[in-house]
């Protein structure tokens, strides 16, 4: 399967909208569609060719084009786009820009692809071919689901100005430790307490699964606060401590976040 790379999009639908310019009152963030025929999604929050930071939200399993902006089940709050918006919202930053990636193919349902790695391979792959293209002189990887599990497997390969990984409702990024990703990146994660990942069995074995649990202290992951946080979708919302938390560590500091 080919590389999948949608900087060339993005590039396009820049020249096509224009250029960003900051207005004299408010405004509500610029905004940069991709839909491609194939299933691939992007949602551009913020100014991308101006940005010193941009966040790259991966969404996971039953994730599609068609579901991208209204969420499966029509669930705002499951809607990559929407929780894009959230999260540069919470920012508030004009220097940086969000990004929801929807450049792979998501597992369908939670069965035998979910609990394998060959689609988060081919996700990995992808992911690491859009960072290295990104502008900006930091990056900071947010993993949602499965999206999580993508960019545990892209870690040691994704380019260095990647400061930051998050995972958030992680099924297992595909290891025992977070020291076995090999990656010079700072792991967090969060999971909620009602969160059904929790039930997915800590295993790595014979193909299925998808390693230790990232919550678990074994693991070796900062925490992600998750007050707040209502099952596998709240992560986004506004009364989401990991949102908050999140929007600290990429204005700032990761020691200001984990005072969250």
């Amino acid at each position: 399967m080919r590389t999948l790379l949608l900087l060339p999009v993005i590039a396009a639908a820049l020249t096509v909208f224009g250029p960003t310019h900051a207005p004299a009152t408010p405004a509500p963030l610029p905004l940069q569609n991709v839909r491609l025929p194939d299933g691939r999604a992007l949602e551009i929050v913020g100014d991308l060719p101006a940005a010193r930071t941009v966040v790259v939200l991966i969404p996971g399993v039953d994730t599609t084009a068609a579901n991208f902006d209204r969420g499966l089940g029509g669930v705002q709050r499951r809607a990559p786009a929407w929780q894009a918006r959230q999260l540069a919202a919470a920012i508030d930053d004009p220097a940086v820009a969000v990004v929801a990636w929807l450049g792979y193919h998501p597992p369908h349902g939670v069965g035998l692809d979910a609990a394998r790695e060959d689609l988060a391979g081919a996700g990995a792959a992808a992911l690491r071919e859009f960072v290295s293209r990104l502008p900006g002189r930091r990056i900071v990887v947010v993993g949602h689901s499965y999206g999580s599990t993508v960019a545990g497997l892209a870690a040691h390969t994704l380019d260095p100005r990647v400061t930051d990984i998050v995972a958030l409702g992680s099924p297992g990024l595909g290891v025992d430790r977070a020291a076995d990703l090999h990656t010079q990146a700072h792991i967090w994660a969060g999971t909620a307490p009602n969160d059904w990942t929790r039930r997915i069995p800590a295993l790595h074995l014979l193909g299925a699964g998808h390693g230790t649990h990232v919550y678990a202290p074994s693991f070796g992951a900062t925490a992600i606060p998750v007050g707040g946080v209502d099952g596998h979708d709240g992560y986004f919302t506004p009364t989401s401590e990991a949102l908050r938390a999140i929007a600290a560590l990429v204005r700032g500091t990761a020691a200001t976040a984990s005072r969250l």
